[in-house]
């Protein structure tokens, strides 16, 4: 590696604390901390692994082997807790569609660590050990969700009401271009169509580029929800889930009362044509001074 690349390296690497710390201390002064709390969860995690990983490079790094990967698999749970924020944060207005997305995460969480542990048994030993494996399979399974969901809020943020100035959206963004870069680095480093240290370089710089888009996102107030956009899709939706999870009972009177009503309004819109006639036929004759002739009783004597 020569003097330059060593020195880009290095600068990259070292942009990493100074953003993080810059995005920890805007969440705290504006209270994003308390609203997405994985992701200042994930923040510090990202935090400590740097500060692991710098300490081993100037000790031993057989120190901190095992407290770097538990921090690695603690940031694979804070980035999939991040998700589901971003979920709960845009269906924040819909209930029903918000424990519904809840329940999918879940099933979707069981799936992964299912995936994980079928890998890490499978996997050749001369990869790395198993639990190595469950983890790298894992964080991978995240990154594909959160391309999923940048993707999800880039095509249908005008149905839900998201503007592209709140602050999931921002999250989302940067999750999911790191995401798309990182998974095409793997691809091409498996295909062998990249070094190990340009993949890190670029690597480097594209969580740098997503550093940079939290850090403008919570450095500025955003509006909570973009009230202009209309909501009738997912007004829809949330009806269609409440009907399919409150179904009538087969011997309601709601539907016997509403058809009575039905037929009374159509009953008097008929007959309400008649009745105007009449009237105004009755009105034209007052008007030419015909009347009802008056009846005389004559008594007989």
């Amino acid at each position: 590696m020569s003097d330059k690349i060593k020195l880009l390296y290095y600068a990259l690497w070292i942009a990493h604390p100074l953003l993080e710390i810059g995005i920890a201390t805007f969440m705290l002064r504006r209270g994003l901390h308390r609203k997405f709390k994985f992701f200042f969860g994930y923040i510090l995690v990202q935090l400590a692994t740097f500060t692991v990983v710098f300490l081993a490079t100037l000790h031993s790094y057989s120190s901190a082997f095992y407290l770097y990967w538990t921090l690695d698999a603690l940031s694979v749970l804070f980035g999939f807790g991040v998700i589901h924020e971003v979920f709960v944060d845009v269906f924040r207005a819909f209930q029903i569609l918000r424990d519904l997305g809840t329940v999918l995460f879940k099933w979707a969480g069981l799936v992964m660590l299912l995936m994980a542990g079928v890998v890490s048994i499978s996997s050749n030993s001369t990869l790395g050990e198993p639990w190595m494996q469950a983890i790298i399979t894992s964080q991978r399974c995240v990154r594909i969700i959160q391309v999923g969901m940048i993707l999800f809020l880039l095509f249908f943020s005008h149905y839900v009401g998201v503007s592209r100035r709140q602050h999931s959206f921002g999250i989302s963004l940067g999750f999911g271009s790191f995401a798309v870069l990182e998974l095409v680095l793997i691809s091409s480093w498996i295909g062998n169509h990249l070094g190990g240290t340009w993949m890190s370089i670029l690597n480097m710089a594209a969580y740098n580029s997503s550093l940079m888009v939290w850090l403008t996102y919570v450095a500025v107030k955003r509006s909570a929800r973009d009230s202009s956009h209309s909501l009738l899709q997912p007004q829809r939706w949330e009806q269609s889930l409440s009907d399919i999870q409150h179904p009538l009972p087969a011997d309601s009177l709601i539907p016997m009362f509403e058809g009575m009503v039905d037929r009374a309004l159509s009953r008097v819109h008929r007959d309400e044509p008649q009745a105007n006639a009449q009237a105004a036929a009755a009105g034209s004759s007052s008007s030419r001074g015909v009347g009802i002739p008056a009846v005389r009783i004559v008594s007989e004597p």
